[in-house]
């Protein structure tokens, strides 16, 4: 039997990662095949609990769009860009990105649980070659007015136990900084992560942990997942929940009520509903702003208040996300 603390791992490595494999379990046809972008830059890589959800002989799967590549990715559009979110201008250190006061976010991996075919940092020039922290936690440091700290990659939790001990213990040590946030799709995609060696380590953090999930459809979620969360929420860790509105994928109304609903039927607050960042590759998910603000009329009609998730768009150089509101 392979212990609770490993099989986390032993799950990741068996990632699709091969196209063709993956067309085979999902019995797509040549004409399907032929859609598929076969070398990009970008990898794929979905884990096999989300490819189990997936309808069999169809590109039309809303899970399936958010991984597979297409050979849409391959068109090039003016507006989109390879660092859309103006990560580069913002950079401390290789690590370190200072972006918006009070808070720092914490590059700690290139490595994911998954690769969405829309992420914004696909293009990010990773420091792959220093394993430490030790520049970045000076700075935080040295900076009295970082309140939060944000850990994202990549997925932090991509991070082996030991790495993620010693990291939250640094932070931990420096008494301004008031609350750690993780952003992360493991608990999605490898629900196994969130695991008893996990949770004792955030539970031992004096700081107030934060959780934002990435979940853009109601398919992601399903019993496993819900289990690994209401373990983090019984260990003390607020959880709350991005999505970003993408064409083909969460891009109506029901869909969206669907999975704020039960979100919140799971203590999981809709936090943001993020206009797709335009970066290369990505035309293709693009919904326009006014069919976005159209959609939150809708859910403010159906659903309560707190349900309905702040639709929101990350502009680079400003000082913060922007409501489209």
């Amino acid at each position: 039997m392979i212990p609770l603390l490993d099989s986390w791992k032993l799950i990741l490595r068996n990632n699709f990662t091969d196209w063709k494999k993956l067309a085979d379990f999902l019995e797509l046809t040549e004409v399907q095949r032929n859609q598929i972008f076969k070398k990009p830059g970008f990898v794929l890589n979905l884990p096999v609990r989300l490819a189990q959800k997936i309808q069999k002989g169809t590109l039309d799967d809303p899970v399936l769009k958010q991984f597979l590549p297409t050979i849409e990715e391959e068109i090039k559009t003016f507006k989109f860009r390879l660092d859309p979110v103006g990560d580069q201008g913002c950079r401390e250190s290789p690590k370190l990105l200072h972006k918006y006061e009070g808070r720092v976010l914490l590059v700690c991996t290139s490595a994911c649980a998954m690769h969405c075919r829309y992420c914004f940092r696909q293009n990010f020039d990773y420091d792959t070659v220093n394993k430490g922290f030790a520049e970045e936690i000076a700075l935080i440091a040295a900076d009295a007015s970082i309140k939060e700290v944000i850990l994202s990659g990549g997925d932090p939790l991509s991070l082996p136990d030991s790495a993620l001990e010693a990291l939250l213990g640094q932070i931990a040590s420096t008494p301004h900084v008031k609350r750690i946030r993780f952003h992360t799709r493991f608990p999605v995609g490898i629900p196994e992560r969130i695991d008893e060696a996990l949770l004792n380590m955030l539970k031992a953090c004096p700081q107030q942990i934060w959780f934002v999930l990435h979940i853009n459809h109601v398919l992601e979620l399903d019993d496993d997942v819900i289990r690994a969360i209401k373990r983090l929420q019984q260990s003390g860790v607020a959880v709350l929940n991005q999505s970003v509105l993408l064409k083909g994928v969460n891009d109506d109304v029901d869909t969206l009520v669907e999975l704020s609903e039960k979100l919140v039927d799971c203590g999981v607050l809709p936090y943001y509903l993020h206009q797709l960042d335009q970066v290369q590759g990505a035309a293709h998910f693009e919904v326009s702003v006014e069919e976005g603000r159209a959609l939150i009329r809708e859910m403010t009609k159906r659903v309560s208040g707190y349900a309905v998730p702040k639709y929101v768009s990350e502009i680079a150089g400003e000082a913060s996300k922007t409501a489209l509101m």
